[in-house]
């Protein structure tokens, strides 16, 4: 019987069992095979679309009703593959915005924040990326059920922050603007002020300021109690760009060099 035979069948009875993902030393482990042949026989299945790797040594098992697509989504297996790489995780910024139900667009890319950043991953169609920040493990997050387990998303609060810290990312600032007028609804005006201690004060000064052009100020009004006690700077909403002719924002002490519109 062949050693990649033997991998099929092994597979097969993960999925069975109804666990969709393994290591290359699983694999080596369950087959008592050596490090080569199992890389042989993993390419192999590999090559048939009966796994897919979204990092090196790291494999996932794809369902037959995702075979076209080449990978079943990352929620299946995005809390296994940050524990692989030994990220503190979570789910952020627009896919946790479209998880709360804020995002008329559903992002192409699945979002991730981590206390360290890695390249961007790709298994068949599905994209992610993965963005750093120190303060990870202070940030709010709540556990989701998946169809295999559960992984950390982050809260409506710490997506308000994240859309804002990783804009770029967002969609620039009409996005921003945009998601954060439909995740108002959802978010606690007490829980953003336990969270700004945890972010730089310019981009809780955004934030703040996005809040209020969308016309919600009374969410951020006790954010805005809080700013009063620290000692800020004058910023830009856009960093680069010259503040141009435009007047200081004397609640949020921000220029507003650009005309944010909720794109709705």
């Amino acid at each position: 019987m062949s050693e990649s035979r033997n991998m099929a069948e092994w597979v097969e009875s993960r999925q069975a069992s109804g666990r969709y993902v393994f290591t290359r030393e699983d694999a080596e482990l369950g087959l008592g095979r050596s490090r080569v042949a199992v890389q042989t026989a993993l390419r192999r299945l590999k090559q048939k679309g009966r796994i897919a790797s979204p990092r090196r040594g790291f494999y996932v098992v794809i369902p037959s009703e995702y075979r076209a697509a080449g990978c079943p989504p990352a929620s299946w297996f995005i809390d296994d593959l940050m524990r692989h790489l030994g990220l503190h995780y979570y789910v952020g910024v627009l896919t946790a915005a479209a998880l709360h139900g804020a995002g008329h667009q559903q992002p192409m890319v699945f979002q991730v924040v981590a206390d360290r950043a890695t390249r961007a991953m790709k298994a068949g169609r599905v994209h992610m990326e993965v963005h750093g920040s120190r303060s990870v493990k202070a940030m709010p997050v709540t556990r989701v059920e998946t169809e295999t387990g559960t992984m950390a998303v982050a809260t409506p609060e710490t997506t308000a922050f994240d859309v804002v810290r990783f804009f770029s990312a967002a969609g620039h600032w009409n996005n921003v603007a945009t998601v954060l007028s439909e995740l108002a609804e959802k978010i606690d005006q007490d829980k953003l002020v336990d969270i700004a201690p945890h972010v730089h004060l310019p981009d809780v000064q955004r934030l703040g300021y996005l809040i209020s052009v969308v016309g919600e100020e009374s969410l951020v009004e006790p954010l805005a109690c809080w700013l009063a006690g620290r000692r800020t700077t004058r910023v830009r909403l856009r960093t680069d760009l010259p503040k141009g002719d435009v007047d200081l924002d004397p609640r949020w002490r921000l220029f507003p060099n650009e005309q944010v519109d909720i794109d709705l």
